[in-house]
């Protein structure tokens, strides 16, 4: 009987003392949670995509319970309810978050950018530019194999016709689709801006033309257009200052390719397909 009960009672000892010492060691390591820190993690939406300047969303909030001047505005994702929300927490003013949106500073699609090659590797844009840069000409473009795509939670980014396009009313500047792009096409920018250049290429004009129909040539119209020196042509490839931009688009109106895209422009409709005209009726056989 004692030889049982023996290691029975050495179980029991050993789990007493160890909860001794988990006991102590507890106390002697408690690190005490802010609990400001915790209400205001709990309002923000979790993205941790590092728009707001940044680690995550752990970061922003540790920051922002330490030192409230550094303001409530800084969450894209959440926008102006989650910037209430915290400054309601922190007893401050919530101050206003000019709403961003991603640009795709490339409009080479599959009709006006020249192809180098058929790529038939990883279906990823890292992996393309690694090989000669991409299958296009341009090796400066939009790679078209859609990293940005597979990263967006908000289903705000596609690849068509080759070349990423943002909705712009999906997305809300987070940064993540800018981040996973190998060749750095895509931006952060304010949404007011609704006249933006779609072209990222540094080759000299010629070269660009070459390359793709649609790119900057660094001719300079649209820098001579500009009322507001809000254009300007630096390393081969129009450049707007968002501050200084009036969204009048006559930059856009004065630009032989179409690099640069005005938003406000309407577009016209494509004419309707003339109807078929009804066969004639046969001619009646004789009797």
């Amino acid at each position: 009987m004692g030889t049982i009960l023996t290691p029975v009672l050495l179980v029991v000892a050993l789990g007493f003392v160890f909860a001794v010492i988990l006991t102590i060691a507890s106390k002697i390591f408690f690190v005490p949670v802010d609990e400001t820190v915790t209400n205001l993690r709990a309002e923000l939406p979790g993205a941790n995509c590092g728009a707001c300047g940044f680690a995550g969303c752990d970061d922003y909030a540790a920051a922002l319970g330490a030192d409230p001047s550094i303001g409530t505005a800084k969450c894209p994702v959440g926008g102006a309810d989650v910037a209430a929300k915290l400054a309601a927490i922190l007893g401050v003013e919530a101050g206003t978050a000019e709403p961003q949106v991603a640009v795709v500073m490339c409009n080479g699609n599959k009709e006006a950018a020249k192809t180098l090659m058929e790529y038939q590797g990883l279906s990823t844009c890292v992996a393309a530019k690694q090989l000669f840069g991409g299958s296009n000409v341009c090796s400066h473009g939009c790679l078209g194999l859609g990293d940005c795509e597979r990263t967006c939670p908000y289903g705000a980014i596609k690849v068509c016709d080759g070349v990423a396009v943002v909705a712009r009313e999906l997305c809300v500047g987070c940064g993540m689709c800018a981040a996973q792009c190998p060749n750095k096409v895509i931006r952060i920018a304010p949404a007011k801006n609704k006249v933006v250049v779609q072209c990222h290429s540094t080759d000299a004009g010629a070269k660009t033309r070459k390359a793709c129909s649609n790119g900057c040539i660094g001719c300079k119209k649209c820098e001579k257009a500009c009322k507001f020196e809000a254009v300007k042509v630096e390393n081969n490839v129009a450049m707007i200052d968002p501050e200084k931009c009036k969204n009048c688009g006559l930059c856009a109106k004065e630009c032989p390719t179409g690099a640069i895209n005005n938003m406000r422009a309407k577009r016209k409709p494509a004419a309707a397909p003339a109807p078929a005209k009804e066969a004639e009726a046969p001619a009646k056989a004789e009797a």
